[in-house]
Protein backbone atom coordinates (compact mmCIF):
# COMPACT_ATOMS: atom_id res chain seq x y z
CA UNK A 1 0.00 0.00 0.00
CA UNK A 2 1.21 3.29 -0.87
CA UNK A 3 2.67 5.70 1.82
CA UNK A 4 0.18 8.82 1.78
CA UNK A 5 1.73 12.16 0.82
CA UNK A 6 1.72 15.08 3.04
CA UNK A 7 0.33 18.07 1.31
CA UNK A 8 0.86 21.62 3.08
CA UNK A 9 -0.69 24.78 1.33
CA UNK A 10 1.15 27.80 2.15
CA UNK A 11 0.15 31.58 1.41
CA UNK A 12 2.69 34.39 0.38
CA UNK A 13 2.89 36.96 2.91
CA UNK A 14 0.56 39.74 1.61
CA UNK A 15 2.52 43.50 1.32
CA UNK A 16 -0.54 45.01 3.47
CA UNK A 17 0.49 42.66 6.56
CA UNK A 18 0.93 45.48 8.70
CA UNK A 19 -3.13 45.88 8.71
CA UNK A 20 -3.46 42.88 10.09
CA UNK A 21 -6.61 42.30 13.12
CA UNK A 22 -5.06 42.18 16.30
CA UNK A 23 -6.36 41.17 19.77
CA UNK A 24 -4.20 40.26 21.78
CA UNK A 25 -0.97 41.25 20.52
CA UNK A 26 0.17 45.00 20.73
CA UNK A 27 0.66 46.22 17.82
CA UNK A 28 4.48 46.81 16.50
CA UNK A 29 6.23 48.05 13.42
CA UNK A 30 6.59 44.59 11.15
CA UNK A 31 9.34 44.64 8.89
CA UNK A 32 7.86 42.87 5.69
CA UNK A 33 10.67 41.75 3.77
CA UNK A 34 11.94 39.87 6.90
CA UNK A 35 8.40 38.98 7.10
CA UNK A 36 8.64 37.20 3.53
CA UNK A 37 11.99 35.57 4.19
CA UNK A 38 10.73 34.41 7.51
CA UNK A 39 7.81 32.49 5.39
CA UNK A 40 9.83 30.96 2.83
CA UNK A 41 12.19 29.65 5.38
CA UNK A 42 9.03 28.24 7.34
CA UNK A 43 7.96 26.30 3.88
CA UNK A 44 11.38 25.47 3.28
CA UNK A 45 11.00 23.61 6.77
CA UNK A 46 7.72 22.00 5.97
CA UNK A 47 9.11 20.39 2.37
CA UNK A 48 12.01 18.98 4.48
CA UNK A 49 9.75 17.52 6.67
CA UNK A 50 8.41 15.72 3.53
CA UNK A 51 5.40 17.98 2.53
CA UNK A 52 4.71 18.53 -0.71
CA UNK A 53 4.39 22.65 -0.53
CA UNK A 54 1.56 24.23 -2.54
CA UNK A 55 2.30 28.13 -2.48
CA UNK A 56 -1.14 30.74 -3.32
CA UNK A 57 -0.19 33.63 -4.39
CA UNK A 58 -0.69 36.87 -2.10
CA UNK A 59 -3.42 38.62 -1.49
CA UNK A 60 -2.63 42.31 -1.36
CA UNK A 61 -6.11 43.38 -0.20
CA UNK A 62 -6.47 41.05 2.52
CA UNK A 63 -3.77 41.41 5.27
CA UNK A 64 -3.88 38.28 7.35
CA UNK A 65 -4.50 35.72 4.52
CA UNK A 66 -0.82 34.66 5.11
CA UNK A 67 -2.36 32.78 8.25
CA UNK A 68 -4.27 30.36 5.72
CA UNK A 69 -5.12 27.97 8.49
CA UNK A 70 -7.92 29.89 9.80
CA UNK A 71 -10.27 29.76 6.47
CA UNK A 72 -10.56 25.41 6.45
CA UNK A 73 -10.26 22.08 8.61
CA UNK A 74 -9.45 19.57 6.59
CA UNK A 75 -9.84 15.84 8.13
CA UNK A 76 -9.38 12.43 5.96
CA UNK A 77 -12.97 12.55 4.40
CA UNK A 78 -13.52 16.22 3.94
CA UNK A 79 -12.54 19.75 4.09
CA UNK A 80 -14.93 22.30 5.70
CA UNK A 81 -14.62 25.91 4.52
CA UNK A 82 -14.78 28.10 7.72
CA UNK A 83 -16.61 31.48 8.32
CA UNK A 84 -14.10 33.36 10.10
CA UNK A 85 -15.38 35.38 13.08
CA UNK A 86 -13.22 38.68 11.92
CA UNK A 87 -15.28 40.26 8.73
CA UNK A 88 -12.41 41.44 6.89
CA UNK A 89 -11.31 37.61 6.65
CA UNK A 90 -14.09 36.28 4.84
CA UNK A 91 -13.29 36.80 1.08
CA UNK A 92 -9.94 34.51 1.56
CA UNK A 93 -11.07 31.21 1.24
CA UNK A 94 -12.54 31.84 -2.38
CA UNK A 95 -8.84 30.78 -3.99
CA UNK A 96 -8.26 28.30 -1.21
CA UNK A 97 -11.22 26.25 -2.25
CA UNK A 98 -10.38 24.98 -5.69
CA UNK A 99 -6.77 23.90 -4.44
CA UNK A 100 -8.61 21.96 -1.40
CA UNK A 101 -11.12 20.48 -4.09
CA UNK A 102 -8.06 18.18 -5.75
CA UNK A 103 -8.30 16.20 -2.48
CA UNK A 104 -10.98 16.26 -0.65
CA UNK A 105 -15.28 16.96 -1.06
CA UNK A 106 -16.06 20.73 0.24
CA UNK A 107 -18.31 21.37 3.23
CA UNK A 108 -18.93 24.97 4.21
CA UNK A 109 -19.98 26.94 7.59
CA UNK A 110 -22.92 29.24 7.15
CA UNK A 111 -24.09 32.54 8.37
CA UNK A 112 -24.96 33.33 11.29
CA UNK A 113 -22.00 29.90 12.06
CA UNK A 114 -18.48 31.80 12.61
CA UNK A 115 -15.56 29.69 12.88
CA UNK A 116 -11.82 29.89 12.50
CA UNK A 117 -9.43 26.88 11.62
CA UNK A 118 -7.01 28.28 14.22
CA UNK A 119 -9.88 27.12 17.11
CA UNK A 120 -9.66 23.57 15.62
CA UNK A 121 -7.48 20.97 17.34
CA UNK A 122 -7.90 17.79 16.15
CA UNK A 123 -6.26 14.69 17.61
CA UNK A 124 -7.36 11.30 15.90
CA UNK A 125 -11.21 11.29 15.71
CA UNK A 126 -11.68 13.99 18.32
CA UNK A 127 -11.84 17.41 17.20
CA UNK A 128 -11.34 20.50 20.23
CA UNK A 129 -13.21 23.76 19.15
CA UNK A 130 -12.03 26.71 20.83
CA UNK A 131 -15.16 29.07 22.07
CA UNK A 132 -14.07 32.06 21.11
CA UNK A 133 -14.65 35.69 19.71
CA UNK A 134 -13.87 33.98 16.53
CA UNK A 135 -15.75 30.75 16.92
CA UNK A 136 -19.21 31.02 18.05
CA UNK A 137 -21.55 28.01 18.88
CA UNK A 138 -23.13 27.85 15.68
CA UNK A 139 -20.25 27.64 14.04
CA UNK A 140 -19.07 24.92 16.62
CA UNK A 141 -22.47 23.06 16.25
CA UNK A 142 -22.17 23.01 12.44
CA UNK A 143 -19.10 21.48 12.55
CA UNK A 144 -20.38 18.89 15.05
CA UNK A 145 -23.21 17.93 12.48
CA UNK A 146 -20.62 18.06 9.20
CA UNK A 147 -18.12 15.52 11.10
CA UNK A 148 -20.18 13.61 13.10
CA UNK A 149 -21.04 11.24 9.75
CA UNK A 150 -17.60 10.30 9.49
CA UNK A 151 -16.97 9.11 13.69
CA UNK A 152 -15.59 12.21 14.69
CA UNK A 153 -16.53 13.92 18.15
CA UNK A 154 -16.52 17.77 18.28
CA UNK A 155 -16.24 19.28 21.57
CA UNK A 156 -15.71 23.14 22.61
CA UNK A 157 -13.42 24.18 24.80
CA UNK A 158 -13.48 27.29 27.05
CA UNK A 159 -10.07 29.59 26.99
CA UNK A 160 -9.49 33.29 27.50
CA UNK A 161 -6.49 35.72 27.40
CA UNK A 162 -5.77 34.37 23.65
CA UNK A 163 -6.91 34.65 20.13
CA UNK A 164 -7.76 30.90 19.11
CA UNK A 165 -7.78 27.44 20.86
CA UNK A 166 -4.61 27.19 19.14
CA UNK A 167 -2.52 29.54 20.68
CA UNK A 168 -3.33 27.99 24.25
CA UNK A 169 -2.76 23.74 23.05
CA UNK A 170 -1.73 21.92 20.19
CA UNK A 171 -0.75 18.21 19.94
CA UNK A 172 2.57 16.70 20.49
CA UNK A 173 1.72 13.11 19.82
CA UNK A 174 -1.25 11.30 19.60
CA UNK A 175 -1.38 10.92 23.78
CA UNK A 176 0.74 14.15 23.96
CA UNK A 177 0.01 17.94 24.03
CA UNK A 178 1.91 21.11 24.86
CA UNK A 179 -0.75 23.69 27.19
CA UNK A 180 -0.86 26.92 28.45
CA UNK A 181 -2.32 26.47 31.58
CA UNK A 182 -3.01 29.89 31.98
CA UNK A 183 -5.50 30.24 29.13
CA UNK A 184 -7.21 26.89 28.97
CA UNK A 185 -7.94 24.73 31.58
CA UNK A 186 -5.68 20.72 31.62
CA UNK A 187 -9.12 19.26 33.01
CA UNK A 188 -10.15 19.19 28.74
CA UNK A 189 -7.26 17.28 28.25
CA UNK A 190 -6.77 15.18 31.00
CA UNK A 191 -6.54 12.48 29.29
CA UNK A 192 -3.11 13.01 27.33
CA UNK A 193 0.36 13.64 28.59
CA UNK A 194 0.31 17.50 29.15
CA UNK A 195 3.50 19.10 28.79
CA UNK A 196 3.37 22.71 29.75
CA UNK A 197 4.92 25.93 28.50
CA UNK A 198 7.72 27.06 30.71
CA UNK A 199 6.25 30.10 32.40
CA UNK A 200 8.72 32.84 31.02
CA UNK A 201 7.72 32.03 27.29
CA UNK A 202 3.76 32.78 27.46
CA UNK A 203 3.28 32.47 23.32
CA UNK A 204 4.90 28.99 23.27
CA UNK A 205 2.14 26.48 23.13
CA UNK A 206 1.30 26.77 19.47
CA UNK A 207 3.96 23.84 17.69
CA UNK A 208 2.66 22.28 14.31
CA UNK A 209 2.83 18.51 14.03
CA UNK A 210 4.47 16.64 11.32
CA UNK A 211 4.77 13.38 12.06
CA UNK A 212 6.92 12.30 15.13
CA UNK A 213 8.50 15.88 15.02
CA UNK A 214 7.00 19.33 15.53
CA UNK A 215 7.81 22.82 14.16
CA UNK A 216 7.84 25.58 16.95
CA UNK A 217 9.06 29.43 16.89
CA UNK A 218 13.04 29.36 17.29
CA UNK A 219 11.97 31.98 20.18
CA UNK A 220 11.25 29.49 22.76
CA UNK A 221 14.20 27.39 23.97
CA UNK A 222 12.75 26.72 27.10
CA UNK A 223 9.81 25.09 26.38
CA UNK A 224 12.23 23.24 23.72
CA UNK A 225 13.81 21.43 25.95
CA UNK A 226 10.55 20.19 27.65
CA UNK A 227 9.11 19.49 24.55
CA UNK A 228 12.10 16.97 23.62
CA UNK A 229 12.46 15.90 27.45
CA UNK A 230 9.23 14.41 26.64
CA UNK A 231 11.14 12.49 23.57
CA UNK A 232 9.73 14.73 20.67
CA UNK A 233 11.89 16.11 18.35
CA UNK A 234 11.79 20.00 17.86
CA UNK A 235 12.44 22.01 14.44
CA UNK A 236 12.77 25.59 15.37
CA UNK A 237 12.10 28.19 12.96
CA UNK A 238 12.42 32.23 13.14
CA UNK A 239 8.88 33.70 12.60
CA UNK A 240 9.46 36.50 14.68
CA UNK A 241 7.62 39.22 11.91
CA UNK A 242 4.44 36.78 11.58
CA UNK A 243 3.99 36.78 15.50
CA UNK A 244 3.85 40.77 15.51
CA UNK A 245 0.75 39.99 13.49
CA UNK A 246 -0.62 37.84 16.24
CA UNK A 247 0.53 34.61 13.95
CA UNK A 248 2.53 31.32 14.64
CA UNK A 249 3.51 28.13 13.22
CA UNK A 250 -0.18 26.26 12.63
CA UNK A 251 -1.45 29.17 10.95
CA UNK A 252 0.46 29.31 8.37
CA UNK A 253 -0.49 26.06 6.74
CA UNK A 254 -2.35 23.64 6.28
CA UNK A 255 -0.96 20.19 6.20
CA UNK A 256 -3.24 17.08 5.48
CA UNK A 257 -2.65 13.71 3.71
CA UNK A 258 -3.48 12.94 0.19
CA UNK A 259 -5.04 9.96 1.51
CA UNK A 260 -4.57 5.92 2.09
Amino acid sequence: MPIPALIAITRDVSPSLAACELSFVERAPIDLDRAIEQHRAYRAALATLGCEVHDLPAQPQCPDAVFVEDVAVVVDEVAVMTRPGAESRRGEGATVAPLLARWRTLRAIEAPGTLDGGDVLRIGKRVYVGQSARSNADGIAQLRALLAPHGYLVQGVPIRGCLHLKSAVTALADDAVLLQPAWVDREAFAGFRLVEVDAAEEHAANVLRIGERVVSPACFPRTHARIRAAGIEVVAVDVSELQKAEGAVTCCSLVFETGP
